[in-house]
C-alpha cells in the first residue's frame, strides 16, 4: 500500500491540501482492521471520528423493525463516512458494516478540529465535499420519487461509474444489493438488468458491470413516471 500521506492525496477531503498538511494528518490517523460482516458502527453510537476506507468495502445501512435492510451507500477504497461527526456532536445516523475484510483509517474529531484551527483550507475542503454529497442525496431522493425501477437502476449504474472514473464498475453489485439501494425487489431488478443486457446497454464481467451505452442509460434515467 502507499504511505498514509500519499493515500490521503486520493481522498476528496484531503487531496486539495499540500503535501506537508497531508503528512500532518497522516500522523494523526490510526488504522483499524475489520473482518467481513463485522459492524463498524451502530446507529446511535457517539459520533466522534471520521473513517476512511483504505482497503475493502463497507455499506451504510438502516435496519427496519421487521429486519429489512435499506442500503444508503456502498463505499470503497478512498471513500469515507462520519464526516458530519467532525462538525456536530450528534450520534451516528446509520449502521456501517464491512462487506469484506476491510482496513479503515480513523481520525478523531478533536484531532481534526485542532488541525482545522491552524489550516482553514481543510474546513473549506470539507464544505465543498459536503455540498457535493448533499447534491447527490437530492438527486437520489428525486430518482426514488420520480423514476420507475429501470430508471433508478440506470441512475445508480451511471453514478457508480462516475464515482469510479471508469465504464467498468469496480464495486461488485449483486441484484440483491441494487434492490436494497433503490428500494425494489430482487426479481424486478433482475428483469430490468436482463433487459439492459439484451439491449447491449450493459454487460457483466466476473460479477462486475460494464456500461456499454451510457447515452441510452442517461436517457432511460430521465424518463419520469
Amino acid at each position: 500500500m502507499p504511505s498514509i500521506a500519499n493515500f490521503l492525496a486520493t481522498v476528496p477531503l484531503f487531496k486539495s491540501l499540500d503535501a506537508d498538511e497531508r503528512e500532518r494528518f497522516a500522523e494523526l490517523v490510526r488504522e483499524k482492521s475489520y473482518p467481513k460482516g463485522s459492524v463498524i458502527l451502530f446507529e446511535d453510537d457517539p459520533g466522534d471520528a471520521l473513517f476512511v476506507v483504505r482497503s475493502g468495502r463497507v455499506k451504510v445501512v438502516l435496519l427496519a423493525d421487521d429486519g429489512r435492510e435499506v442500503i444508503l451507500s456502498l463505499l470503497g477504497v478512498g471513500e469515507y463516512f462520519g464526516e458530519l461527526s467532525l462538525i456536530d456532536d450528534q450520534p451516528r445516523s446509520a449502521h456501517v458494516i464491512a462487506m469484506e475484510e476491510s482496513a479503515l483509517l480513523v481520525l478523531r474529531r478533536d484531532d481534526f478540529r485542532r488541525r482545522v484551527e491552524s489550516s482553514p483550507g481543510v474546513a473549506w475542503a470539507l464544505l465543498q465535499e459536503l455540498s457535493r454529497r448533499l447534491r447527490r442525496a437530492d438527486e437520489k431522493i428525486g430518482a426514488l420519487v420520480l423514476l420507475d425501477v429501470p430508471g433508478r437502476i440506470a441512475r445508480m449504474l451511471l453514478d457508480a461509474a462516475e464515482d469510479g472514473g471508469d465504464d467498468l464498475i469496480d464495486k461488485p453489485l449483486t441484484h440483491q444489493t441494487i434492490a436494497q439501494v433503490i428500494g425494489a425487489s430482487r426479481e424486478t431488478v433482475s428483469r430490468a438488468m436482463r433487459e439492459f443486457q439484451d439491449l447491449h446497454w450493459v454487460s457483466t464481467e466476473r460479477r462486475r458491470i460494464r456500461l456499454l451505452d451510457k447515452a441510452a442509460l442517461r436517457e432511460r434515467a430521465q424518463q419520469r413516471l
